[in-house]
């Protein structure tokens, strides 16, 4: 098996491994006591701090423990504003934040605070000008991430420190995807990660508050990692995962330039073998290891099944999987195609052969799934008989029959014609534009309807 979903968690590193089973002898004790063996847990403690402040490039004091990158990011959020509420209220965000940024924005607003979400490019970066157009007198707390989880695009991280350095606000960088890679550049203020996302144990967050910024820790407060996180702390998966932070960082020069070789052919070979299809996120700017691409006329959950009975584990941001009814939040903010996506994230260790055996099953996969579809093919995308209008009743469907019922008549409709798209699914306000745009054709744009919305498109060739 394959195990092609990196992104979302990467194995165990081997020395995370050997690092948990070594330290649960001597990392059980409690830290805060006096006598040997919580002498030993804090030794344990105090050395994995030090080797985490390294790595990130900080000082150690300003490192605490989490239970997840979630709780990380969370606590960093939640008390970066309350440090600075005298300041304001409002908080910045990307628009392609991972979840729990997001979540904490949404808390936030219900609390009375207000959110500026920043839009992206089509690549999914965000320009640091526009993070200075969103500055206020009462902006408490910006956030950004290092880069993406689901497209892999870096983001200009040391830019936007720049400008909310300037104008007095702290920015928290999420570098959740990166730090395994190497340490966030710039003049940040706060910094989160997540251990099971460069292959230490699940369970072990790191939240970074660099000194001088205004802290105020929320909830009931606690002993325990500067009074920031409350609960025991995970010694032995603590140390696994520090001590494999420091063990890819020293494989991340070779793996680097292997996984860049290996991403680069998926993008190159996909568009080759497999018609329309579009390959996402920034070309150059970006992770080692992701590579994401969607495919018209393809239901992603179907995909995600035939690439797992081939023995590949990949993940999607489609609308039609069964995690969710709406496309990935990433996907709308870039504005690019969701149907049939599929994100491909390596870790370090991937065999040229799973790559190379990879783009030679998805071809057949892809057009297995059309076929079934009944999707259109470019000979029979010109018909004979021809009418102005043409209305596509697609309402009580999913992604992607809607696109594929508007590829079906496009060919009934004479140049300047148009087609019209009743749909009810939310997948089409983002897949339909797309399908103009990757077919050279124009998108009106949407208009109500009894039911649902109708969108419209016109020939132009």
């Amino acid at each position: 098996m394959a195990y092609f979903d990196a992104a979302s968690s990467a194995p165990l590193h081997p020395v995370a491994r050997q690092a948990l089973l070594a330290s649960l002898d001597d990392g059980w004790a409690d830290p805060a006591r006096l006598y040997r063996e919580g002498r030993k847990a804090r030794m344990l403690l105090d050395a994995a701090r030090e080797a985490a402040a390294e790595a990130v490039g900080c000082r150690a004091d300003e490192v605490v423990f989490a239970s997840s990158g979630t709780r990380a990011v969370h606590t960093g959020i939640a008390g970066a504003l309350a440090g600075r509420r005298r300041v304001g209220r409002h908080l910045i965000v990307s628009a392609v934040e991972h979840s729990s940024v997001l979540h904490s924005a949404d808390l936030h607003t219900s609390d009375g605070g207000t959110v500026t979400q920043v839009a992206v490019d089509r690549a999914g970066a965000v320009a640091p000008s526009a993070y200075a157009a969103a500055l206020r007198p009462d902006s408490a707390l910006a956030c950004l991430q290092s880069a993406n989880h689901e497209v892999g695009t870096v983001q200009p991280v040391a830019e936007v420190a720049e400008v909310c350095r300037a104008a007095g606000v702290p920015l928290l960088v999420d570098a959740a995807q990166s730090l395994g890679w190497g340490p966030v550049e710039g003049d940040w203020s706060l910094l989160t990660a997540s251990a099971h996302k460069w292959g230490g144990p699940s369970g072990v967050g790191l939240l970074v508050v660099r000194k001088g910024v205004r802290f105020a820790a929320q909830g009931p407060a606690g002993e325990r990692e500067s009074g920031r996180v409350p609960g025991f702390e995970n010694i032995p998966a603590i140390v696994a995962a520090v001590a494999c932070l420091r063990a890819v960082r020293a494989e991340a020069a070779r793996e680097t330039v292997r996984l860049r070789e290996l991403t680069a052919r998926i993008r190159t070979r996909v568009p080759e073998r497999v018609p329309d299809v579009e390959v996402v996120g920034d070309p150059e700017r970006r992770l080692p290891g992701i590579v994401t691409f969607s495919c018209l006329y393809v239901d992603g959950e179907t995909l995600l099944h035939e690439l797992d009975r081939e023995g590949f584990s990949v993940s999607s941001g489609s609308s039609c999987t069964s995690s969710t009814l709406t496309p990935s939040h990433v996907l709308k903010a870039m504005g690019v195609l969701s149907e049939g996506n599929v994100r491909v994230s390596l870790p370090p260790g991937t065999a040229e052969a799973d790559v190379a055996r990879f783009l030679e099953v998805l071809p057949g996969a892809v057009a297995g799934i059309r076929q079934k579809l009944g999707a259109p093919v470019p000979e029979t995308a010109v018909r004979t008989e021809e009418v102005d209008e043409i209305v596509v009743d697609s309402l009580g469907k999913r992604c992607p029959i809607p696109v594929i019922e508007l590829a079906r008549v496009f060919g009934d409709v004479p140049v300047g014609g148009t087609v019209r798209v009743l749909s009810d699914d939310e997948a089409a306000r983002l897949d339909i534009p797309a399908w103009c745009e990757m077919r050279g054709q124009e998108y009106v744009g949407e208009e109500p309807a009894e039911r649902g919305t109708a969108y419209v498109v016109r020939r132009l060739s």
